[in-house]
């Protein structure tokens, strides 16, 4: 078994060993797919057991169950019959919603991210995790019995408000410095090194608007212990990082390096934890709306780092080995509006795999259906453990 570390943010919750369990070769498991099929926009809700087809490994397999799920609730279901036999699946239905900003700047589409929700979405029996930049807010059925929706709402605005700018701080504060040293007279600055100091406080400002591969991979692993159907929102806002005007395009290739990222190590990890990742690209450009004076822009913002493409890429990249959504806007609450749109309709399939072997490898999922070329959406695998 693994181990878990629940780490949210920077909040670091804990560690929680299991005892290993002794894994037989022959194993019966059943596997959970949740899957969207779309035609256009549209989500297909028609399908039966026998349009699926599920490969694990280009191995056919054979679907035991569908259910069909609007929400919270199962509209339909069916059980394939193995002789007298029923096999009965359990589906759950409960939702645990987590949103996560990694935000430099509170805009006041975000506040009505969280305003929708609270008036459209949440039901009774549902659960919120918020990740802010600094602190993480766990929110369980309870809370909504105690106290109104509204007021739910408007403290967490002010939090994440509070948080966001607290937590971005190290970031505004590296901007202005490497904006207000490249305005700098070489006179002014004698004895240093202007471009090596300017140097520096480049990487350092792209190392923090870079992707967190580990805090990523805990994330997922934390998720997976979750019961339920997980419905991950990451809000993830436009960065860019200003080259010097005295920089050339030798000075900007050898400060434009690549940092390098396992995606096979992240596509595992999430697409194991069976949740369903939205990234929603908030384009709005961060504005120091607290320097003391206007600083001039510098020479240029390369196209290369205006989104701090490898946290894009990333993230993206989570969202398709889960089926999520990838939204580009600068309305963060039309793009969340369109993801939940998009998660709440879905088929949960089920199979037994075929001479499983708990081998700690990583087995791929393809969904079709038969003779349709339709949209398909769902993780794509699980890890045999």
């Amino acid at each position: 078994m693994k181990k878990h570390t629940i780490i949210l943010a920077i909040l670091v919750l804990g560690l929680t060993p299991f005892a290993q369990e002794i894994q037989h070769e022959a194993v019966a498991v059943n596997i959970e797919v949740p899957t969207r099929v779309f035609k256009g926009k549209t989500f297909i809700d028609n399908l039966t057991i026998d349009d699926f087809e599920i490969y694990e490994d280009g191995v056919l397999q054979t679907v035991e169950a569908v259910y069909l799920i609007r929400k919270t609730e199962i509209k339909r279901k069916e059980i394939k019959s193995e002789g007298a036999i029923d096999i009965e699946f359990s589906p759950d239905p409960s939702r645990t919603f987590v949103f996560m900003f990694e935000i430099i700047e509170y805009l006041p589409k975000i506040g009505e991210v969280l305003d929708y929700f609270f008036e459209s979405v949440i039901r009774p029996g549902d659960s919120l995790i918020i990740a802010t930049p600094t602190k993480t807010y766990n929110l369980n059925s309870q809370a909504l019995e105690r106290v109104s929706k509204e007021e739910i709402a408007k403290q967490l605005k002010g939090k994440l408000r509070a948080d966001a700018n607290l937590g971005s701080s190290e970031y505004r504060s590296q901007l202005r410095y490497t904006k207000t040293m490249d305005e700098l007279d070489p006179a002014v600055v004698a004895g240093i090194d202007k471009k090596y100091t300017l140097l520096n406080a480049l990487r350092h400002l792209q190392q923090l608007a870079y992707f967190d591969e580990k805090r990523a991979t805990d994330f997922a692993d934390f998720l997976k212990a979750k019961q339920g159907q997980k419905h991950v929102f990451f809000f993830f806002q436009k960065r860019t990082i200003p080259i010097p005007k005295e920089f050339t395009d030798i000075d900007e290739m050898e400060f434009l390096h690549d940092i390098s990222l396992d995606s096979n190590k992240l596509k595992h990890a999430f697409a194991d934890s069976s949740i369903s990742c939205h990234f929603l690209y908030i384009t709005k450009t961060f504005i120091d709306t607290d320097a003391k004076r206007p600083l001039p822009l510098t020479r240029k913002v390369t196209k290369r780092m205006e989104s701090a493409m490898q946290s894009f890429r990333g993230f993206a990249e989570i969202a398709e080995v889960t089926g999520g959504l990838i939204d580009s806007s600068a309305n963060a609450a039309a793009s969340f509006e369109r993801a939940v749109d998009y998660s709440e309709n879905y088929y949960l399939l089920y199979y037994a795999p075929k001479n499983y072997k708990a081998d700690g490898k990583f087995k791929d999922i393809k969904v079709n259906v038969k003779g349709q070329k339709y949209r398909i959406t769902h993780r794509s695998g699980y890890v045999a453990d």
